[in-house]
C-alpha cells in the first residue's frame, strides 16, 4: 500500500484504521429507532421531521 501525494491510499481497495483494544470494552448493536427518538433528533440537528425521515429511514421502527 502506499500513499499518493493527496494522502489516498492506493490501492484503491486498501483500508487502514487504528484498532484500540481495552479489557473492559463493551460491544452493543444499534436497534431501529422509534418516533421520540427521531424527534429529538430533528429538534437537535435543527431539521424538520420530514428532513430527518429521509436521512434516517433504514433506521426507523
Amino acid at each position: 500500500m502506499t500513499l499518493t501525494s493527496s494522502y489516498a491510499m492506493l490501492p484503491t481497495a486498501s483500508v487502514s484504521g487504528w484498532y484500540f483494544a481495552n479489557p473492559d470494552a463493551k460491544y452493543f448493536g444499534v436497534a431501529k429507532i422509534n418516533q421520540a427518538q427521531l424527534e429529538d433528533y430533528a429538534k437537535r440537528k435543527g431539521v424538520s421531521i420530514e428532513q430527518a425521515e429521509r436521512l434516517l429511514s433504514p433506521n426507523l421502527e
